[in-house]
């Protein structure tokens, strides 16, 4: 079955009561118990399971060719549950340029929690391979990279992982299933920040994680979700699962107007240099081919001078919003080293963009005005 129509038929289903198309939102937080003491129909209490987080989670398996689904309040409640699944001494591999919040996550939230933590290349195998312990349990990969689109090769990490007899993690929100499927690349699990593309509205925060097989972090993490509090609201599902409906249009078209606007950057001379994959420069150009079928919708580029002329730029722009976050219909632009804060090592004169669904000729003119000195 083709994305567009897993997209738009898995999880649903007609409800058996009325006969709506559109499935129902099941606001109770209780379950009708049987007299014998059973839940025949699934349910008992909602942190635990609720109709639109099941068929959230079957939806987003489908789209992953994965074998489960789990989804949280937000892509953080993800990375957090897994890092409470380690064990004492494990070890994790990370990307140097990892999202910024991730590292907040490890390096304070569990600053005292007795797991260790390296960063490194992941676009140069020979340094993941190197950086293997004994005790590295868990490697997680973030490709196309936030944000500068780096790119990973997912298969080789893949395997580095398997012979390591770890975990491989991949966080999939800048590609999303419509143009990359990590576990096809031989990934274990993949995860999203589901507010960003899978929603695509910006009116929902959640997060997803999918098996490829059964394996015990996935299994801790689902008792995370179960115990630990972080399960979305039955709305929040319900407009995700919207959301999806339309995801494989929405992604084509942000890629199709983001390899313009990356064209045209290239070309303006108040830009110094462009980070997109889609472009045959990009140093990754040629593994994003192989594992993807697009080169996303996420946009950043380095601008002519320093922290002024990038920051006197995004406040020019007039059709892009001035507004963190990604995927949504609604083109972003933001100078990312001053949201990521004190540490950061995203160059100054960067910008970054999410490119929406506006159409090209007036992001294009949006940019150019921008960029004037």
């Amino acid at each position: 079955m083709k994305i567009e129509t897993i997209a738009v038929h898995a999880g649903r289903r007609i409800d058996p009561a009325t006969g709506a198309v559109a499935q129902p939102i099941s606001l109770s937080t209780t379950f009708e118990r049987d007299a014998d003491g059973e839940y025949s129909r699934g349910f008992s209490y909602s942190r635990e399971g609720n109709p639109n987080r099941n068929a959230l989670e079957e939806c987003l398996a489908a789209l992953e060719g994965g074998k489960e689904g789990l989804v949280f309040a937000s892509g953080l409640a993800v990375v957090t549950a897994l890092v409470q699944g380690m064990e004492p001494g494990d070890h994790i591999l990370a990307p140097a340029e990892v999202y910024y919040a991730l590292r907040k996550i490890l390096g304070r939230l569990y600053k005292k929690w007795p797991v260790e933590i390296s960063y490194v290349d992941m676009t140069d195998l020979d340094t993941v391979r190197a950086a293997v312990r004994p005790s590295t349990r868990m490697v997680w990969v973030e490709t196309p990279s936030n944000p500068l689109l780096n790119i990973t090769d997912l298969a080789a990490v893949a395997a580095i992982a398997r012979e390591a007899r770890a975990i491989s993690i991949c966080d999939g929100t800048f590609a999303t299933p419509v143009l990359q499927r990590p576990l096809d690349h031989g990934i274990d699990m993949v995860m999203h920040s589901t507010t960003k593309y899978i929603n695509g509205h910006s009116d929902v925060v959640g997060g997803s994680l999918v098996t490829r097989y059964d394996n015990y972090l996935f299994e801790r993490a689902r008792a995370s979700l179960k115990f630990g509090g972080a399960a979305p609201s039955p709305f929040d599902c319900w407009l995700t699962l919207r959301g999806i409906e339309t995801l494989p249009y929405r992604v084509r078209a942000q890629c199709e107007t983001a390899l313009r606007l990356a064209e045209f950057l290239q070309a303006h001379p108040a830009v110094e240099r462009v980070y997109y994959p889609g472009l045959p420069t990009h140093p990754g150009h040629e593994i994003a081919r192989r594992q993807m079928s697009g080169f996303g919708g996420m946009l950043s580029f380095g601008v002519r001078g320093g922290k002024d002329e990038a920051m006197g730029a995004v406040a020019r722009a007039r059709v892009f919003t001035r507004a963190t976050s990604l995927g949504s219909t609604h083109s972003l632009i933001e100078h990312r080293a001053s949201v990521e804060g004190p540490g950061t090592a995203t160059p100054q004169n960067v910008i970054r963009m999410s490119i929406g669904l506006e159409h090209f000729d007036d992001l294009a003119a949006d940019l150019d005005q921008a960029l004037q000195p």
